[in-house]
Order: C-alpha cells, then structure tokens, then sequence
C-alpha cells in the first residue's frame, strides 16, 4: 500500500476521503495537513513542507483545500517530488491548473484532476447507453441549500470560490462524460447577491438545445437530476448520478461509490506516472463567468 498525506481536513475530507482512504487497498493515510482539522491516529501537522520532510515515505498528496491557495500547495508537492490529487474544482483558474500540469510533466509526477460525480454508480452506464443514440436535447436542474452543504464557509462566495458553480460543475462534469461531442455555453444568466462577489444562482443555454438550472437557495429536498433526450428515448440521471432510468423506467446500476472510485483512480494513474487533468467542466464555468448577465439579488447570510 502507498503512503498519502490529506491536506484540508474539513467536511469534505471527514465525510469522503478519510472512510474511502480508510476502506482502500491501495492507500495508507500516513499523515494530514490542517489549520485545525485532524484525523484520530494519523500524524497531523499544520503546514505541508513540514509534513513532507518529516514523512520521506509518503509518495502522494491529495488536497481538499478551498480553490484559492490549492495552487500553491499542488505546486509545492509536486516540486518535492510527490504525485497530487486535487479535489473538484481543481484550481480557481484554467490558467493555475494549465500550469500544475506542466510542472507534474516537468517532475514526471502524476496529477489528478478529479471529478467525484463522474464516478457516480449511474453515470457510467448512462454514457453506455447514449453512445449509441443521437441526442435531441437536455435539461440539468442542480439544486441545493448552500448552508447545508458549506455552513459559514464564505469563501464560497469569493472570487476562485465559483459561488452555485462549486456544486453545478458536479453537473457539467457529468455532461462533458456522457454527451457524444462537446457543446459550447450560448448565453448565461447570473444572480449575485448584494453583498457577495460570486453567483448564488444561474440559468445556462447550451449548443445542441441543453438547458442548466443552478440554484443554492434551496430548502428541503435538494434536487440533482439530468435528463438528457435522445431520438430513442430519454435517460435521467437522479440524485447526483446515483440512479438512472430510461423512459420512466429504473435501471439497475452498481458500483463502489464516488471517492472509493477515486482513489483506485488514483492509484492506477500513479503506478504508472500518467496524469488525468480534464479542464472541461471548468471550461463552461469560466465561461459563463465571462458571457453571463449579471442580476443583483438579496443579500445572502449565512
């Protein structure tokens, strides 16, 4: 098994990676890097230079930090030596992750932009199943309640942090999987709230007749479905991309769940040295960033 440091022990990291990477066969999380944040048992420090020299052993580094410093960790790893795995979205701008890339070539280390919701139990199938048929059109409804999901984390809401595109890139990077040919961003609506730099909601319209609705306002059920028509028939793809149907009717799906995916991602790409750094989800984010009408809204609070 190959020796990991975590770096951003936060609810992502406590809630995904630390009961994947405590299931995995391939990983031991040798030691975690935290403001705070720690992992019971595991050796924990607050700043990764100090981790990395202290831990020779440890060949991989994963970060679960916010997009805005994740540049300046990855690189760091990276020029130490160490393969890197970033969490989504792997950097606050093409251009950061443009660079990491070259580095990780430079170092012939391994980089690993990771996507969790395309490795959703259903979302492999649902790309089976449409390669076959010509698409028609499609509809994303990507909704949730931002204070369930980030409590008090403003940096959501700061610029890199992406506001209601953090969650609805999980929807584009399923998009850009299962769609036979890349579709380009038409136009775009942004909400942004008075106080605040980055969208709380947005409306999309995408080449080939797809439509994306994102929204973090809301309450109760939380919504994550995509539906995607075809001349033969129609797939919906359901919470996050656990379940699918086609025309109505449930389609049985397996599979080891999104961050145990990952991982074993992870490691294949590692025993090998090859990368996997896919920007186009983050592509139609920055894009709707730059073509998006802007609506100023109220004023959000946590």
């Amino acid at each position: 098994m190959a020796n990991l440091a975590l770096v951003g022990i936060g609810k992502i990291a406590r809630d995904q990676h630390v009961p994947a990477l405590e299931a995995s066969t391939d990983w031991t999380l040798a030691a975690t890097v935290s403001r705070s944040g720690t992992v019971p048992g595991v050796p924990a420090y607050t700043d990764l230079e100090t981790c990395l020299a202290a831990h020779p052993e440890i060949d991989t580094v994963s970060l679960c930090l916010p997009p805005q410093p994740r540049f300046a960790y990855a690189r760091a790893a990276l020029e130490a030596g160490r393969h890197v795995m970033l969490e989504k979205p792997p950097g606050q701008s093409l251009a950061e992750v443009s660079t990491l890339a070259g580095i990780a070539g430079a170092q012939q280390r391994t980089l690993y932009a990771s996507w969790h919701s395309r490795a959703a139990r259903a979302v492999r199938a649902a790309r089976d199943w449409r390669s076959t048929r010509a698409v028609t059109g499609g509809e994303i409804i990507w909704k949730e309640d931002v204070r369930r999901w980030h409590p008090g984390q403003d940096w959501v809401f700061e610029p890199g942090g992406m506001g209601v595109f953090d969650p609805g890139i999980n929807a584009l990077s399923i998009l850009t999987e299962i769609l036979p040919a890349p579709v380009h961003l038409l136009s775009a609506a942004l909400s942004v709230p008075a106080n605040r730099q980055t969208p709380i909601a947005a409306h999309l319209d995408f080449s080939g007749a797809i439509t994306a609705a994102f929204d973090w306002r809301q309450e109760g059920p939380q919504t994550w479905t995509i539906e995607i028509r075809t001349d033969d028939g129609t797939l919906k793809l359901l919470d996050g991309g656990d379940r699918l149907t086609v025309d109505g009717v449930e389609i049985a799906v397996d599979g080891p769940g999104e961050y145990p995916a990952l991982y074993a991602r992870l490691a294949a790409l590692t025993a090998t040295g090859a990368s996997d750094v896919d920007l186009a989800p983050m592509i139609h984010v920055a894009d709707a960033l730059s073509l998006g009408r802007r609506q100023t809204v109220a004023a959000f609070h946590f």
